[in-house]
């Protein structure tokens, strides 16, 4: 997909309305449940896309929530409503973020993660957040509110994130982000431990690739150690099964998954 280019907007617009998230869609475990991850689509998408990428992974140990985002009018399509996690213009480091709207999303995610079990079968479940496109975007900053510890509107932030993993996406708000982190010694140990994978297409035209690196470089700086960035020569914007088998890869030895029983 192509955006049009608009001017960023702040969103405020309709983030103020209550938004009604659509429908979400599970993936459930194969074998022994050690890790559920929460699994969020790009813009005009919905959780079911998620559900098809992911259900032939072989990865049977993981539980996938895919949920769908709310329809909205958004920015760069010319106020045309779609599924998005957000408000969003033309991409820029120095535009205006939707920071309401992201919080409420990160919200909804880590609610799906809050009512998960801690423990199944004395096995305890690990807890992670990837997506692609908007979807790496809300992911990210999701890792950024566990570091710090609350949402960007002060609210505790409830889930111990174990993994966050970001496709073809970038970091709203990085350029504050150092700021915001250095300024707490626990916001600087959660960050630490963290590890997070990210992912570009060098030839993404959509959400270009100098995104995705500025993503991975605010983040290493800002004290997330456990960065791993991938990039594919002659990729666009969007998956392809290399990327996917790096992914699987990655979550299987980052989680410590073992077992089909």
């Amino acid at each position: 997909m192509s955006y049009p280019h608009y001017h960023m907007g702040s969103g405020s617009r309709t983030a103020s309305r209550s938004l009604e998230f659509g429908k979400t869609h599970v993936v459930r475990p194969k074998g022994k449940h050690q890790a559920t991850i929460v699994w969020l689509h790009g813009l005009g998408d919905n959780g079911l896309s998620s559900y098809q990428l992911l259900e032939s992974l072989p990865l049977p140990n993981i539980k996938w929530i895919c949920p769908t985002a709310p329809s909205r009018p958004v920015t760069i399509l010319g106020g045309f409503s779609c599924t998005a996690w957000f408000d969003m213009g033309e991409l820029s480091e120095d535009g205006p973020v939707d920071w309401e709207s992201l919080d409420a999303s990160a919200s909804h995610i880590a609610n799906l993660l809050s009512t998960e079990p801690a423990d199944v079968q004395f096995v305890t479940v690990k807890v992670g957040i990837g997506g692609f496109s908007m979807g790496a975007a809300v992911a990210q900053y999701s890792a950024t509110c566990f570091a710090m510890g609350r949402y960007g509107n002060g609210i505790p932030y409830p889930v111990n994130l174990r993994a966050v993993v970001g496709l073809s996406g970038w970091l709203p708000g990085s350029r504050s982000l150092r700021n915001k982190i250095e300024v707490s010694h626990e916001a600087r140990r959660r960050a630490a431990l963290l590890p997070v994978l990210l992912s570009h297409g060098i030839s993404d035209d959509v959400v270009l690739y100098k995104y995705g690196e500025k993503s991975a470089q605010s983040l290493s700086s800002a004290g997330f150690r456990y960065i791993t960035f991938k990039s594919y020569d002659g990729l666009g914007h969007y998956t392809v099964p290399r990327e996917m088998d790096e992914v699987s890869n990655w979550l299987s030895s980052r989680l410590g998954l073992g077992g089909s029983t």
